[in-house]
């Protein structure tokens, strides 16, 4: 009997071991499917916001309006860690690992959320009076308060959103605020754009958060099937203890990549011109940062639950890797190669300053996207502590540099000190993942990527001004047939994309 009982323990071990690769592997295409999808709502939606709208504002109001927008912005971003304390990630993760938990945290998470709105709030208030704001600035940097309190709700709803793998509904979620402020603020700046005033853009940004919130709360809400306001503190506590890690990494990682806008306006003479500047220059590295985060989005979710299942990482972490690598170097090396182009297509003033800032700048890009990998693989698998300590040894670093760079060589030095900041903090994060999951690693890759980045450097550089007379054309044509030399040299190939599809081991 003892073995028969034993014998069918293990049927049925092996029958759950089967399930949960099945559905892994459906959920490893439905990641190729639901990337694709955002990508392509996210490339229609928001560099029309970024250059078509953002921008224009930027022109519209001048360089230091823009620029103590800028800082004040940066500032409200910084401290928007007290509003998450990590609970976006740390919920994403718990919820894709058992979507059983979502309607007790809805109704608990809600209430916190709240209370740490009220607290971030405060918080703001002190440092507002400590740096000396005036009472113009207190009303736009009250109203940036809020519309962080609600991005920061957006982000947990939809943390949900993707926690259940609902993700064409997460993609169009993504894009809704931004596509309500390019009607809005599209509107203003063509009925109103001689009187535009910044106030309006940030007013924009309040009613544009609120709707998908709106929104994602009730998709939220439908899922979990039940929701009522709940003050459950024992319960609350142990989330807080949780989510804790989560929170100082955020945090960490806020300081020392939004810490410079706020040190140049404070640090120099003409700060707010030359936050303005930075803000310029820093405008597309923002704008493609976002394409990154969104892929790490569907990411974390992802390794989650592979972990949860103890299903191999190394070929899919690989083709991950690589599938946003290859565009993101190619991308670089177009930017580099056309600063001053883009600058000069984009704005109206300092041109020649932003061209060479942004030139800096973007090579930043590569670290960034290669910590939307490892760093989302290491949170997945919960590794905060070495994380939190790579965190603050970047923070350190970075602000002791801008302090010494900044007054010397002002945006241009703060520029280069985030730059390698993110070349330390990236390397360190590949390291820590090759140790942790003893990753193979492919020296034979690393070398076709070493003559990749050569090739499309040579490519670039050569045939800049060869292909079409107009240099937009050329950028585009350069950059696509860059990316065939991924498959051209066999950096990517089709038989990994289909290894994915396929859900082989």
């Amino acid at each position: 009997m003892e073995k028969s009982i034993s014998i069918q323990q293990m049927l049925n071990r092996e029958k759950m071991y089967f399930c949960g690769r099945i559905k892994c592997g459906i959920l490893r295409k439905t990641f190729v499917t639901n990337l694709l999808l955002l990508l392509f709502l996210n490339l229609l939606i928001k560099p029309f916001y970024i250059f078509g709208i953002d921008r224009t504002v930027q022109n519209v109001v001048g360089t230091e309006v823009y620029g103590m927008y800028a800082a004040m912005f940066s500032l409200s971003i910084i401290f928007n860690i007290i509003l998450d304390l990590g609970i976006a990630n740390f919920n994403n993760r718990n919820i894709a690992q058992n979507n059983d938990l979502l309607p007790r945290f809805f109704s608990s998470m809600v209430v916190l959320k709240f209370l740490l709105g009220c607290v971030y709030g405060f918080v703001l208030l002190i440092v507002g009076y400590i740096l000396d704001f005036t009472l113009e600035q207190f009303k736009i940097f009250g109203v940036l308060a809020f519309n962080q309190f609600l991005l920061s709700f957006l982000l947990y709803l939809r943390s949900n959103i993707s926690g259940t793998y609902m993700y064409k509904t997460d993609s169009c979620v993504s894009v809704m605020d931004r596509t309500l402020m390019i009607i809005i603020c599209g509107f203003l700046l063509l009925t109103k754009r001689e009187d535009f005033r910044i106030e309006w853009f940030v007013y924009a940004q309040t009613v544009s958060y609120a709707i998908p919130c709106g929104v994602a709360f009730c998709i939220v809400a439908k899922k979990a099937k039940t929701f009522r306001f709940r003050f459950d503190m024992p319960f609350l506590w142990t989330i807080l203890k949780h989510t804790y890690p989560f929170a100082l990494l955020s945090l960490l990682m806020g300081l020392y990549t939004r810490i410079d806008m706020v040190m140049i306006e404070q640090m120099l003479p003409n700060g707010a011109e030359q936050a303005g500047v930075y803000a310029q220059s820093y405008r597309i590295l923002d704008a493609v940062s976002m394409f990154a985060y969104l892929f790490a989005t569907l990411l974390l979710p992802m390794f989650a639950k592979m972990l949860k299942d103890k299903e191999p990482l190394g070929q899919f972490t690989k083709f991950s890797f690589l599938l946003l690598m290859v565009p993101v170097i190619v991308f670089v090396i177009a930017c580099c190669t056309n600063s001053y182009e883009l600058m000069d297509l984009m704005y109206n003033e300092n041109v020649d300053e932003s061209s060479v800032i942004f030139k800096v700048l973007i090579i930043g890009f590569i670290p960034i996207a290669s910590s939307y990998v490892f760093g989302t693989l290491l949170t997945a698998n919960n590794s905060m502590k070495v994380m939190n300590c790579m965190a603050a040894c970047g923070m350190v670093f970075n602000i002791a540099f801008n302090a010494m760079f900044i007054p010397r060589y002002g945006a241009l030095g703060a520029a280069a000190v985030s730059v390698v900041t993110q070349l330390l903090t990236g390397l360190i994060q590949i390291v820590l993942s090759v140790r942790y999951f003893s990753f193979h690693i492919p020296y034979k890759d690393i070398v076709k990527m070493l003559c990749f980045i050569g090739l499309n450097i040579g490519l670039f550089v050569c045939l800049k001004n060869y292909i079409f007379e107009n240099w937009i054309w050329n950028v585009l044509t350069l950059c696509v047939i860059g990316c065939v030399l991924a498959f051209a040299i066999r950096l990517l190939r089709v038989k990994d994309i289909l290894y994915v599809l396929k859900n082989e081991d």
